[in-house]
């Protein structure tokens, strides 16, 4: 398939368009995590979804918009999966470590490997990269004000920013740690340690 066109696709109607759509997308994220950008083919994923390779075409364009929706689904996944812990009752330190080793949770297993897939295929593609570095501005600005509201911190403080920031950036390391070798337990005990930093940053705003 051709990159010139690089629509993400067409979001389907009715109800079993979008279970179909749903298992291509799921079925991508599978292929690029397991094979890896350059490796990953729509054919394979028609092959994983139980579908044509029509079918998949009928609902994306192309194979980068394929790969892209699919880490775009996760990425905004996970961005509400951070915003649905605001409904829970957060009241003290214990709260805080949960949330926090939630957050690093996220950036552990198959799907972050494929979005780390589609980042790295991104970095020298002119086409692709601008287009990712977009979805990745904006779904990391929606993660991070949610991790502010959630926290109960004040976004208008610059250490409080940089920090939330660093935490970020931290639990994207760890997820890459984690893709090398098995350091749950040092993921934890990383964790816990913001945790306390970020109820230290309550206490001080």
């Amino acid at each position: 398939m051709s990159r010139q066109h690089t629509s993400t696709g067409r979001r389907p109607q009715n109800e079993n368009g979008l279970a179909t759509h749903q298992r291509i997308v799921e079925a991508a994220l599978d292929v690029l995590a397991t094979r890896g950008w350059r490796n990953a083919s729509v054919a394979e994923v028609a092959e994983r979804a139980g579908v044509t390779r029509g079918a998949v075409q009928h609902h994306f364009k192309d194979r980068d918009g394929l790969f892209t929706a699919s880490v775009q689904h996760i990425m905004e996944t996970r961005v509400a999966e951070i915003e649905a812990l605001q409904h829970a009752d957060h009241n003290a330190a214990e709260d805080t470590r949960t949330i926090v080793r939630q957050i690093v949770e996220l950036h552990q297993g198959a799907t972050f490997k494929a979005a780390l897939q589609l980042c790295i295929a991104a970095s020298d593609d002119p086409t692709l990269g601008p287009r990712v570095a977009a979805m990745e501005l904006e779904v990391g600005a929606r993660g991070f004000w949610a991790l502010i509201e959630l926290l109960r911190l004040d976004g208008n403080n610059r250490t409080v920013r940089t920090t939330v920031q660093a935490f970020l950036d931290t639990a994207r390391g760890l997820g890459l740690a984690g893709m090398l070798n098995d350091d749950s337990r040092r993921r934890l005990q990383v964790a816990d340690r913001w945790a306390e930093m970020l109820d230290e940053l309550r206490t001080r705003q």
